[in-house]
């Protein structure tokens, strides 16, 4: 007999396999790559994309399924995400300039149609379909429960109920009560050797100082810990007095302890408030210290003159209105520098110079087309003094009297990093995440001009916004989320190690050490030489994503993120 055909409502049956197997490797990849690396995040984050594709194509082409179901799954997958994303949390809404809600969302979105269909494919018609559409839409809204806190240096993110305090939240609620602190703590005397970013050249360099390196017979100890506001500057030191920026709620602050028990002195505020997606809120930039006044950039450009002994406004300025300038993607970053009696700033590459007394603008430069988040530097040669600045159009250098244009070097990009010089005078600087390093050389003089000559580009060491030092004719900084060392005449490695995340570093000199703070807070000690990559010690100190630069003031080392900071006494070295 004749076997009938089937009629139009009967379901095929679905090649199920390859889109379950699919399915599982997608999950694997996105959340199992992580777990063996942080440093496999971003390519964890690709892998499931590249797989949620392929759930697709299994549906569209490979699946089975009637074709009206084939292509309703991706317009309800679409429909979905769209449908959700006014409800959202900020955060997650605007995370990544709005991709990111995309790149988390259509993967497993993705493999929802694919238990929608294991489970609901061999209903009628109607009941599929309309199970298909919850199925894709709870999927979709439970991102609305979500709050996006960021990233670490590898884009790994960091996902919260959104109904849950942060930890500004709670330090805000807290209010502005003094920590519990022991009767009879003496003032430290750290002199006035730290009393700008990275110090007083900008170089992360500490000199006449010599610790102990087995810190398991003699480890930093721990003289306070308090919590404090976001914000991704560092701090300047001044006697018993340290100084940093923070935000509190819609208050941008300055805000001043002391170093001896983290006692809060005086706090500065701003009724403003910079938040942005991956490194959230804050600001971005650390004080400077000059005479009895604290200069501070705010991450919306609001530069203040802060008399250092008790936090009185002396005068303010709006350096994005001055220069025209807009404000970047990651704030306002650039920490002012002094010379003299003039105060100098850059908001996102454009150069201003103020009256240090007064705040009366001596001269604005011109603004640049993109984004730069370096700080002035100060460069000498034998006969003059120049500030050089990276911004989004490659090196600049200016006469620091009038802000004249003196010499230009062009390599396109969105620098971070500070620049470094070489014993010869030479100048070391980044242009983006993947530029590497390059190696000018001024010439010239005040009569005839000058110019800087490429000496070399190298790719084997790629700082990004964790900032290098120059020791012995190397360079010590970061490639990557990994720790290497680089030769200066030529540019080549000569050694890569140590996992420290997207850390920061400073140099002691003295000994030939470098003093790392990594992403995740811990605390290491690693040889500053060339033979080879060598960790002598290594101790946790802070909790949570550490982006910000250590401080070390005599034997007392500072530190902090977003969430707390810290003060230890480094080991003394007794032999």
């Amino acid at each position: 007999m004749k076997q009938a055909a089937p009629t139009p409502s009967e379901t095929p049956r679905l090649r199920l396999w390859p889109g379950v197997l699919l399915a599982l490797l997608l999950v694997g990849a996105r959340f199992g790559l992580p777990l063996v690396s942080s440093d496999l995040s971003m390519p964890a984050m690709m892998a499931s994309l590249g797989f949620a594709a392929a759930i697709l194509l299994w549906w569209l082409f490979f699946s089975r399924a009637r074709i009206v179901d084939r292509v309703l799954a991706p317009v309800l997958i679409a429909a979905s995400a769209l449908v959700v994303r006014p409800f959202l949390d900020e955060s997650m809404e605007t995370a990544g300039y709005g991709q990111l809600y995309w790149v988390f969302s259509l993967p497993l979105l993705c493999v929802a149609l694919v238990v929608w269909a294991s489970f609901f494919g061999g209903r009628s018609p109607a009941g599929r379909r309309i199970a298909m559409a919850v199925v894709l839409l709870l999927t979709a809204g439970a991102w609305t429960a979500v709050r996006f806190d960021g990233t670490d240096g590898g884009f790994d993110a960091d996902l919260s109920l959104r109904w849950t305090k942060t930890a500004e939240d709670r330090l805000v609620a807290a209010g502005d009560s003094a920590p519990a602190v022991s009767e009879g703590v003496a003032s430290i005397d750290t002199g006035g050797g730290w009393s700008a970013f990275r110090g007083p050249e900008r170089d992360s360099r500490i000199s006449n100082l010599r610790i102990a390196t087995n810190w398991e017979a003699s480890p930093p100890v721990e003289m306070w810990r308090r919590s404090i506001g976001p914000g991704w500057g560092s701090f300047s030191v001044r006697g018993d007095l340290l100084y940093t920026q923070e935000q509190r709620g819609d208050e941008e602050v300055v805000a001043t302890y002391r170093v001896s028990n983290g006692e809060p002195v005086w706090k500065h505020r701003d009724r403003v408030r910079f938040w942005e997606a991956i490194g959230g809120a804050g600001p971005r930039a650390t004080p400077t210290l000059a005479g009895n006044i604290a200069y501070a950039l705010g991450a919306t450009g609001i530069l203040n003159a802060l008399d250092a002994e008790n936090g009185s406004l002396v005068w303010s300025r709006n350096t994005v209105e001055d220069t025209g300038a807009v404000i970047p993607d990651w704030g306002v970053s650039g920490s002012p520098m002094v010379l003299g009696d003039t105060v100098y700033v850059a908001a996102s590459g454009a150069l201003a110079a103020y009256d240090a007394a007064t705040g009366t603008p001596r001269w604005i430069g011109e603004p640049t087309s993109g984004e730069s988040y370096s700080s002035p530097h100060l460069f000498k040669t034998e006969e003059s003094q120049q500030i050089v600045l990276l911004d989004s159009e490659g090196v600049k250098a200016v006469d620091p009297s009038d802000g004249s244009p003196l010499w230009n070097h062009s390599w396109p990009g969105a620098p971070i990093v500070q620049p470094a010089f070489t014993d010869n005078g030479d100048i070391l600087v980044s242009a983006s995440e993947q530029s590497g390093l390059r190696r000018l050389a001024v010439t010239g003089s005040a009569a005839a001009g000058w110019s800087a000559q490429e000496q070399w580009t190298s790719i084997r060491l790629k700082p990004y916004f964790n900032d290098f030092v120059v020791h012995e004719g190397y360079a010590y900084g970061f490639d990557g989320r990994i720790l290497a060392a680089m030769d200066l005449v030529d540019g080549k490695r000569v050694w890569k190690g140590g996992r420290y995340g997207n850390g920061q570093l400073v140099l002691l000199a003295d000994q030939g050490l470098l003093l790392v703070l990594s992403e995740d807070g811990d605390l290491a000690l690693v040889s500053a030489t060339p033979d080879g990559f060598e960790e002598l010690s290594l101790v946790p100190a802070l909790e949570g994503k550490t982006w910000n630069h250590p401080v070390v003031v005599g034997r007392v080392l500072l530190i902090r993120n977003g969430v707390e900071m810290a003060a230890f006494r480094l080991p003394e070295q007794t032999t």
